[in-house]
């Protein structure tokens, strides 16, 4: 029995429970906290609210567009994107030692556009050399570009999304297909690179040391790791149930954005967070299905460039949570708290589905099980009734 009629359809379905989930989460998780700040339990959930309404216009306007027509606006975003960092760095509002955010109107995080920008500059580069079958190096005009990216959010500071920022070149160029000996220069420098901005500054020193050992530090920078492992622990096989989870009562710092998940598996359990993370695996299975089927080199890219960045985002924000790796500021896509966030996660689906849309139709036909196939209607003469006529 098949589920849906093609990778596409898949990934619709994936992404709206995916969504559902998240939002539901979002208000178990929050609804403390906004009716402790905002006098408002559905706050938070408003807001998201409002995040998806804006998302999805855009949604809706790149599918309608198509990858190919919006891709060619690539350099003004890029510029409008830097604009937006530098700007963020002049006029941002603090949080939390923080410059990230600015105020266009809406409350907005440029350094989530920049991630959707690399993607796109990224792919039309790489598709471009790909269609005509000319070399791949990491010495690329993208990858410098990237590197000035990376730099503006690491000022804000940032590392983590400036890491994912980085990150998502690096990776694009390398299921592209770059010379060896660049793959073995690269894990040599990057490891250098990554051991300097770690002890570069004190308080992510600090963060390793209670990644190590978070119950040394649980009294300070390792609360919050403590706090999240015991939530995760607590919540057994099928969760304390929706709404009782005690996590959220000031326990975990953070619990409806970056630690959403911890909240999602004390209510939930291992069997809700089992369903998560299958929904992730389908949502990857699908996209890299489309991506093989796209109608060219470009679509290919950028419909990779999108696996990449929603389960590569995924994947971290879990482990983090998890304590597999030191806490970093990375969401878990449709899960976690965040406008900005949400509206460029629906962006990039916009144009995987625009991907997907496009695909050679063979390689679609091929990849639905025959029962999902729909029957094509058929115009048949309609059989003559009555008396017969003179003649007949």
């Amino acid at each position: 029995m098949a589920f849906w009629l093609g990778p596409n359809e898949a990934v619709l379905v994936i992404s709206l429970i995916l969504l559902i989930i998240g939002s539901v989460n979002i208000f178990s998780a929050s609804f403390v906290l906004a009716a402790e700040m905002m006098d408002d339990s559905y706050y938070f959930l408003l807001q998201h609210a409002k995040a998806f309404a804006a998302g999805m216009l855009g949604f809706s306007l790149i599918a309608w567009l198509g990858y190919r027509r919006v891709a060619a606006f690539t350099p003004l975003l890029i510029l409008a994107t830097i604009g937006l960092l530098v700007a963020v760095l002049v006029f941002g509002e603090d949080a939390n030692g923080a410059r990230r955010w600015i105020r266009i109107g809406i409350k907005f995080q440029p350094s989530e556009l920049a991630k959707l920008a690399v993607i796109i500059m990224t792919a039309v580069y790489l598709g471009g050399r790909l269609e005509k079958r000319l070399p791949i190096s990491l010495f690329s005009p993208p990858m410098y570009i990237t590197l000035a990216i990376g730099f503006l959010v690491l000022r804000q500071p940032d590392m983590g999304t400036a890491a994912v920022i980085v990150g998502l070149g690096i990776v694009m160029h390398l299921i592209a297909g770059i010379p060896r000996k660049e793959i073995v220069g690269l894990a040599f420098v990057g490891t250098g690179v990554f051991t300097y901005f770690i002890f570069a500054a004190a308080y992510r020193a600090d963060r390793i040391w209670a990644w190590l050992n978070p119950w040394n530090y649980q009294q300070g920078i390792g609360y919050q790791s403590v706090q999240s492992l015991l939530a995760i622990g607590s919540g057994g096989l099928s969760g304390v149930g929706f709404g009782k989870g005690a996590s959220k009562f000031y326990y975990l710092p953070e619990a409806h954005t970056d630690f959403a998940f911890a909240v999602l598996c004390q209510e939930v359990g291992f069997i809700g967070a089992t369903l998560v993370l299958t929904l992730l695996a389908g949502l990857g299975f699908y996209g890299i299905k489309i991506a093989l089927a796209a109608r060219d080199k470009q679509g290919m890219m950028l419909a990779i460039g999108v696996i990449v960045l929603i389960l590569g985002q995924a994947l971290g924000n879990i482990a983090m949570v998890c304590g597999v790796i030191p806490v970093a500021g990375v969401p878990l896509p449709f899960i976690s708290y965040g406008g900005t966030s949400l509206m460029i996660n629906l962006l990039a689906l916009a144009f995987l589905i625009s991907v997907g849309r496009s695909c050679r139709q063979p390689e679609l036909e091929e990849s639905q099980p025959e029962e999902s196939k729909r029957p094509h209607l058929s115009v048949v003469s309609r059989p003559k009734f009555g008396i017969p006529q003179k003649g007949e």
